[in-house]
């Protein structure tokens, strides 16, 4: 069981209050989101059919739950990890504009997570997409763009002591941009996780860029999909998250791959099988818009501005029962 506990932990607020909280949080949220990255909201799907190579393949080694059809025979339907790729084929489909975007409540299931404290096999996240011009594939759009989330999370922190004085946590002031490659220059003898929680907790809140390469100790720092974000042009946002005294990951973001770069990030995971599937012969044949996107935990972000100590507070799902036990004895109110 992987589980942080916390030492002589408070809730600060009661479960109805949490509840209260969250709700505040997620509605709020979205809006000044969306207003400010000019998103529109939409439906999505919770599941998908796995022919069309839609669905998110993490890491590649996660298997989604899947179930078949009475009216779909010969049919395997997935239910997303995620919209990454999805998403794009939406802003082609519903006729985006230039700079036009959209943002929607994705849920899935993710039954091969190791849970913890900010991992359930329930993600809640908003996932979102924004055309842009090829030309605007750059790190400057993309660091930009990070700043801009930075700040709509920074003045939720504010809205969030107004409603809630009692319980805010308290975040950086501004947020610190480096790759992997820096990051490993840096901490040469330390692991990925160890390098993170290294500069996160010198610098509050850092953009880590470029993950999913190999990096020059012919290691990677992390393992990505090669076919939607590319990987020259991505990163997450990360937050030191002192009730923990760890990492906390809030956002996952990138430049979507263009034709050249997916073919390149293909070849070098060896899945070019993957060129056959029809969302792959879109971007291939350039018949879907260039795109930036992500996407940003509902539940951790609930977490971060209320320093709770477990995502269970703050999303229902379902857990060992040893750690449900671990964490009633500590205060740790899990829904």
């Amino acid at each position: 069981m992987h589980l942080i506990i916390p030492k002589s932990y408070d809730p600060k607020l009661s479960v109805k209050e949490t509840q209260q909280a969250i709700r505040y949080i997620r509605e709020t949220f979205q809006d000044e989101f969306g207003k400010e990255l000019n998103l529109s909201r939409l439906s999505a799907p919770m599941f998908v059919d796995k022919a069309t190579g839609i669905n998110d393949n993490l890491n590649g080694i996660e298997q989604p739950v899947s179930f078949t059809m009475k009216d779909m025979p010969g049919k395997t339907i997935e239910i997303v990890h995620s919209l990454a790729k999805w998403k794009r084929v939406a802003l082609k489909r519903y006729g985006f504009d230039m700079h036009e975007g959209l943002y929607t409540n994705m849920n899935a299931i993710r039954k091969d997570e190791d849970l913890d404290n900010f991992h359930s096999a329930y993600v809640d996240q908003w996932d979102w997409e924004k055309v842009i011009d090829k030309k605007e594939r750059t790190m400057a759009t993309l660091q930009s763009t990070v700043r801009t989330i930075f700040k709509v999370i920074k003045h939720m922190e504010h809205e969030v002591w107004y409603k809630f004085p009692q319980a805010v946590h308290k975040l950086p002031d501004d947020i610190h941009f480096l790759t992997t490659q820096e990051l490993e220059d840096l901490y040469p003898d330390l692991e990925p996780h160890e390098r993170e929680e290294a500069i996160c907790k010198k610098y509050g809140c850092v953009f880590l860029m470029q993950i999913g390469g190999v990096l020059k100790s012919g290691k990677r720092h992390d393992g990505r999909a090669p076919d939607y974000d590319d990987w020259s042009l991505n990163g997450d946002i990360l937050f030191w998250y002192e009730p923990l005294e760890t990492v906390l990951e809030v956002s996952s973001m990138g430049i979507r791959v263009d034709e050249d770069a997916m073919l390149r990030q293909l070849k070098e995971l060896n899945a070019e099988d993957r060129l056959s599937l029809p969302y792959h012969k879109m971007i291939e044949n350039k018949e879907l818009p260039y795109t930036i996107g992500g996407g940003i935990g509902q539940s951790r972000l609930c977490m971060l501005l209320l320093g709770k100590a477990h995502v269970g507070e703050v999303q229902a799902s379902i857990w060992p029962q040893d750690m449900i036990d671990e964490c009633e004895k500590h205060q740790i109110q899990i829904l």
